[in-house]
């Protein structure tokens, strides 16, 4: 049921079931390390190439993600995935070894919420069974399409984010026990003019601050009805920048309960610049860390806003500006037959 201008609220919220949360070395060593169900040892992953490895990610949070609850390939209705390589060829790739019907999607680091919000459409709609969605991302595959292969040791600024090594997957189903997806907003494009690509927080910040203000007033709610409103990857700059968006325009919002996944997925000791990115910083802090939450009953209502920005090498080369969008998805603990 629309609600509002962009925002779906969900008659029959369908259940996440299981998760599969899958990180790189470098992720070993995080703050949230006790949330990943495995680590490889290895950027390469016992693959040719980086973008190899980056399907293995997928295709091993996928296996993780079904085994927990005894489902095979054949019995999931659709896989909706993206990642932020070219034409998404490692989602691509591992969506053909895995054999199930396939919605290939690229938000950039969107993507984790795009995902969940098309799955739990077509769930809540009897359309499928169950869907498996997520994302996933790279740091040596990533850093070397938009900046520079690692090797070359290029300096970057403070502003400048970490991408994520990692897959998140999540197994929803038309009912079931665990957290319900209740409600989904859908983003608009926003671009502001910014042009640094170091400074992605900061560019995204105001489609997150549209979106968050999109989906309040469309569910006819305030902040405070939800325990935590998390970011997907703002970091630092971007989520002051957000923070003061809200506070300049009168809006209210508890800054304590403002959280950014960016922030949350590394431990300080961890040299990351403002913070983390890419696909998989949404997904595994949302499947991983936010979910344990949940289920432990720490955490009732979460609104996750997944931030992407939509350029490319080529629109960079080009000198445009940065194109953001965010969307924002609701997951409570609620009785199983409706959303309030």
């Amino acid at each position: 049921m629309l609600k509002g201008t962009a925002t779906i609220l969900f008659d029959q919220p369908p259940s996440i079931l299981s998760t599969g949360i899958v990180g790189g070395p470098f992720e070993q060593k995080a703050a949230i390390k006790d949330d990943f169900d495995t680590f490889f040892t290895d950027q390469w992953m016992e693959e040719k190439s980086f973008e190899q490895a980056h399907c293995h990610l997928i295709e091993e949070a996928c296996s993780i993600a079904m085994s927990k609850i005894n489902l095979q390939n054949e019995d999931i209705s659709f896989f909706i995935h993206g990642d932020l390589i070219n034409q998404i060829t490692p989602s691509n790739f591992a969506a053909s070894q895995l054999n199930i019907p396939y919605l290939g999607i690229f938000n950039a680091c969107a993507t984790s919420m795009e995902g969940l919000a098309m799955a739990a459409l077509l769930l809540s709609t009897n359309n499928a069974e169950y869907v498996l969605t997520g994302a996933a991302s790279h740091n040596s595959a990533a850093e070397r399409q938009f900046r520079y292969p690692t090797e070359y040791g290029s300096q970057k600024p403070d502003t400048a984010q970490w991408t994520v090594t990692g897959s998140g997957i999540a197994l929803l189903a038309k009912e079931g026990s665990g957290p319900k997806v209740t409600s989904a907003t859908i983003g608009k494009v926003i671009d502001e003019g910014m042009t640094d690509p170091f400074n992605m927080g900061g560019a995204m910040a105001p489609a997150a601050y549209d979106t968050i203000l999109q989906h309040l007033r469309d569910r006819n709610i305030d902040a405070n009805y939800y325990d935590y409103i998390v970011t997907g990857d703002l970091a630092k700059y971007g989520r002051e920048i957000c923070i003061d968006l809200f506070q300049r325009n009168n809006q209210q919002i508890t800054i304590e309960r403002f959280l950014d996944c960016g922030l949350m997925i590394y431990s300080k000791e961890q040299s990351v610049f403002a913070g983390a990115s890419g696909p998989a910083c949404s997904a595994i802090v949302t499947y991983g860390h936010l979910l344990k939450r949940m289920q432990n009953g720490e955490i009732n209502r979460l609104l996750i806003v997944a931030t992407g920005a939509l350029l490319s090498p080529l629109s960079v080369q080009q000198k445009q500006s940065i194109p953001c969008i965010a969307h924002a998805v609701s997951i409570e603990n609620i009785p199983t037959g409706g959303a309030s």
